[in-house]
């Protein structure tokens, strides 16, 4: 019942951000080096960030900074002068960057040749519509509870509003484990279908996403979330099995 109940209030947060984070249509220029975001999970203006990061189809690298947390904080302190979330670092152009509505506009200037959401949208739509997403969610994705580091970043393929892959970033986060983001967020109205309706029915289609395209070739299917573990070469779909998965291996409570 707790994890249906979990499920629904996910669903309800993505509908109160109003399914921001949901379609894809890619950058025009993709970064030839990983972007660097430390975040927490389920902050209203991190929120924002993913969003516009799913919707251009840019890999990001987070380092979750939970409340409490020890693991990451410190070193985005250190780097920014100052504990404030999202923190923006792009390796290509040696930019750093604060406030969710900078980011946005920096991404689209950069890597998309064309305009962002407006400033005032973002600031008053957007920003009271992830607020209220975020209430919805409460604790979860918010504090640091006990675990152990992981040598390299996991690997989570997935998109923003998806209420699958949100429970599994919650956990990642509170676990404070980065992680690389493979955005598979929709281009198509096949895209929409259920996997196994869209494989029953449209059996050679072509995704248009280059993540989509490759989850398909790595995996068969495109489903989000699903999330790979290079330190111990574990691969899983199914959110719930993923959270078994992560609690098992990293959480030290």
């Amino acid at each position: 019942m707790a994890t249906a109940l979990n499920l629904l209030n996910s669903l309800a947060t993505s509908s109160a951000a109003l399914w921001r984070g949901t379609m894809s249509r890619p950058a025009a220029r993709q970064p030839a080096k990983t972007l660097v975001l430390y975040d927490i999970e389920n902050c209203p203006y991190c929120r924002l960030v993913r969003e516009a990061l799913t919707e251009l189809e840019i890999e990001v690298l987070i380092r979750p900074c939970p409340k409490r947390g020890e693991r990451f904080r410190p070193e985005a302190e250190r780097l920014g002068g100052k504990a404030q979330f999202p923190f923006l670092i792009d390796p290509n152009t040696e930019r750093q960057l604060f406030e969710s509505a900078d980011i946005i506009a920096y991404l689209y200037a950069t890597y998309a040749d064309r305009k962002p959401p407006s400033q005032l949208r973002i600031k008053t739509v957007d920003t009271a519509s992830s607020m209220l997403a975020s209430g919805l969610r409460t604790r979860r994705g918010m504090f640091a509870r006990s675990s152990v580091s992981a040598e390299k970043p996991l690997v989570l393929w997935g998109f923003e509003s998806s209420p699958y892959a949100r429970l599994v970033r919650e956990r990642l986060c509170e676990l404070e484990l980065a992680y690389r983001v493979r955005p598979i967020g929709k281009a198509q109205w096949q895209d929409f279908a259920l996997t196994p309706v869209r494989n029953r029915l449209w059996p050679e289609f072509e995704h248009v996403g280059t993540y989509r395209r490759a989850l398909k070739a790595k995996t068969g299917q495109v489903m989000a979330p699903y999330l790979e573990d290079p330190n111990t070469g574990v691969a899983l779909f199914e959110s719930e099995e993923i959270l078994e998965y992560l609690d098992e291996a990293y959480s030290s409570l």
